[in-house]
């Protein structure tokens, strides 16, 4: 393998193959972090095509590296042109190192081991890279319900809703099958009969979280009272943040079904492997498609709400800040949800912290300018409270610039 390293790209990640010394060095002049592909795996499935195994032990010397396609390791795309696969989708390319340095790029044919350019070694290197990908998810999530510090089980136990009560033996079910799969370094034929079916209960889960999303935005599009939409506001305020977490939960337990049957198919069928693993891909992103659509109107809702409360704030010194505060804190937790899913954020944290330290600022002046309004109005007429609303309307204006700046990043 020399100073070759193969690259292999599937859209969402960038495997690295080579010898561990050469692709360590690729990896720091890059600049990349990377985790342990674990393309090793391959040689332990007694039903994988011979081509992926011979290739699996060529290389079981050598090493094999992950990296999370971002933007910084997307740029090696325009530096390094690969060949697309159009039967798998897969980009593909050999680099070429002399003396520390990769100026080299030759189409996949002839790298580093004439069996990595077999197609079974191709479909089983890019079965693992998704998997590596679906895990690095669920990792995610794990540290996002560890950072909200929200318990899945006491969320879906505090629910009444029946069609959540499967989802807490859904969740011991996969976990157990996950459990088998990493102490035996594979997925039998009994534990797949246990799981297979658990995806019905998931995807039904998932569908009734989205529409309660909607119901909370439908809530606050309606109201109009100020008193209303109060309540409103302080419902998705505590709702939102529990139904974010059972979506959180579904998307974890979905890709760790979706890592289960690649180990699968790759056992049972593995001529079938880079056709199931693509089908799962299509399928994985319509749902994250149906949970951004959900999050984002959510946010639209709730910059609308809060922009009506910004302009009623001179009536409702009281009312309208605290419709902006519980605005900010609801987006400022979809934003946390959507970056952790990989989703593209409707704004910033930040501008949503900023949001929410305004709104205390709105408040407070407000008050003293509300206050002192109605006063003078009694003593001075309707001059006098017009230069009052006015002062209180440059305050109004600033929220809604902060609004409009969030509409504009996003495309809202």
């Amino acid at each position: 393998m020399d100073n070759e390293i193969a690259l292999i790209s599937d859209g969402d990640g960038l495997a690295v193959i080579g010898e561990p010394s050469v692709v360590a060095q690729f990896l720091d002049s890059e600049g990349l972090t990377s985790v342990d592909l674990g393309l090793d795996r391959l040689r332990h499935r007694a039903g994988a095509a011979a081509g992926a195994l011979q290739a699996a032990s060529e290389i079981s010397a050598g090493s094999g590296r992950w990296v999370q396609l971002t933007t910084q390791s997307a740029e090696l795309a325009k530096k390094y042109p690969m060949v697309t696969k159009t039967s798998s989708g897969l980009q593909t390319g050999v680099l070429r190192g002399e003396k520390g340095r990769f100026v080299h790029l030759v189409e996949f044919a002839r790298g580093p081991g004439a069996t990595l350019t077999s197609p079974a070694f191709l479909a089983g290197a890019a079965g693992v890279m998704a998997q590596v990908a679906m895990q690095q998810t669920m990792d995610e999530i794990t540290d996002y319900l560890a950072t909200i510090d929200q318990k899945v089980d006491d969320v879906l136990r505090a629910q009444s809703d029946a069609v959540l009560a499967d989802m807490i033996g859904v969740d011991l079910t996969i976990e157990e099958a996950m459990s088998i799969r990493e102490h035996t370094g594979r997925v039998s034929e009994t534990t797949w009969s246990k799981v297979q079916a658990t995806s019905m209960t998931i995807a039904r889960t998932q569908g009734y979280a989205l529409r309660q999303l909607d119901a909370l935005a439908e809530k606050l599009e309606s109201k109009r009272g100020m008193g209303d939409l109060v309540k409103a506001a302080k419902e998705a305020e505590t709702k939102a943040a529990e139904w974010l977490v059972v979506l959180a939960r579904c998307v974890q337990l979905q890709d760790a079904i979706a890592i289960l049957e690649l180990d699968r198919v790759l056992d049972a069928e593995p001529e079938q492997l880079d056709a199931h693993r693509q089908g799962l891909q299509v399928a994985r992103q319509k749902r994250r498609d149906a949970i951004a659509d959900a999050t984002r109107l959510l946010i639209t809702r709730l910059d609308a709400a809060a922009g009506y409360a910004n302009n009623k704030v001179l009536l409702n010194p009281i009312e309208s800040p605290a419709v902006v505060r519980s605005s900010a804190h609801v987006a400022a937790a979809v934003i946390d949800f959507q970056e952790r899913l990989g989703i593209e954020a409707s704004g910033s944290a930040m501008e949503a912290r900023r949001w929410l330290d305004a709104a205390s600022d709105v408040k407070d002046r407000a008050l003293e300018t509300g206050a002192g309004g109605v006063d003078v109005a009694k003593r001075l007429g309707s001059e006098t409270l017009g230069r009052a609303k006015s002062a209180t309307a440059k305050f109004s204006s600033r929220m809604d610039t902060l609004a409009l700046r969030r509409r504009d990043r996003t495309g809202d």
